[in-house]
């Protein structure tokens, strides 16, 4: 009986980490330490599902995003923030058998259930692992294209987790995210902000169009230059009527 009770407390545990009263991407402690806190809310999980997947399919969602971030047969792409796999499944067919794909939630409910869809569908070019809050720990020099889709503005401490995803990037790899134009309190990212936020750590904007079928835009980032010292890293803020600005 005591094992039966705490199976039954984990199980509530579990299902209390996936209720949507916290941000996808959240760093506990609660202080920054050495990168600027984000000056801008922080949006909040209401589901892990964006939107019906025959819906967005009829659209031609993941087609339209794999098409524009050039992603080609043997790529090795991270999905990060994969959720119920939309994309993963997609981008494992894209990929293909000489490709790989590495998809990640920090939620250990979300990731099972997604392991076991990996299985289901025998996805042997899938590898499904559990994140950490700000810091996604991806294998350095090892991605050809990092996807961050309808999530960024669920990210906590933007300074931190870009800087380290940075190593992960192959020379000519890029961070590819997919948003909406507004608020991030109203689950988008102001593309001027994402802008700044990007090369406060050193990255260069290298597309940004918009893509209604995906909800919004689609902008890619290249790392340029040495990684800045997390001191340095001068915070973006964005007023209401003016483009972001770096704040010490």
């Amino acid at each position: 009986m005591g094992l039966i009770r705490a199976a039954a407390l984990l199980a509530l545990t579990l299902l209390g980490a996936c209720d949507g009263s916290k941000p996808l991407i959240k760093r506990e402690p609660e202080q920054p330490g050495p990168f600027p806190a984000a000056d801008r809310p922080v949006a909040h999980i209401v589901s892990s599902r964006w939107s019906n997947e025959e819906a967005r399919d009829r659209l031609r969602e993941a087609s339209q995003v794999m098409d524009r971030a050039s992603i080609r047969p043997g790529m090795t792409v991270a999905d990060i923030g994969a959720g119920e796999g939309y994309y993963t499944i997609r981008l494992a067919a894209r990929v293909g058998e000489d490709g790989r794909v590495l998809a990640e939630d920090i939620f250990a409910s979300v990731r099972d259930e997604l392991a076991e869809r990996v299985a289901r569908e025998r996805l042997d070019n899938v590898s499904v692992r559990l994140g950490t809050p700000a810091d996604p720990k991806l294998p350095e020099n090892s991605f050809d294209r990092v996807l961050l889709v309808h999530m960024y503005h669920e990210i906590e401490q933007p300074y931190e987790f870009l800087w380290r995803l940075r190593p992960s990037l192959k020379p000519d790899g890029l961070v590819v995210v997919v948003d909406a134009n507004r608020a991030t309190q109203n689950h988008g990212t102001p593309p001027a902000l994402l802008a700044c936020e990007f090369a406060a750590v050193g990255y260069r904007q290298v597309t940004m169009e918009n893509l209604p079928s995906a909800g919004g835009y689609l902008a890619s980032f290249r790392p340029q230059g040495p990684r800045p010292d997390p001191e340095t890293i001068k915070r973006c803020q964005l007023s209401p009527a003016a483009a972001p600005t770096a704040q010490r």
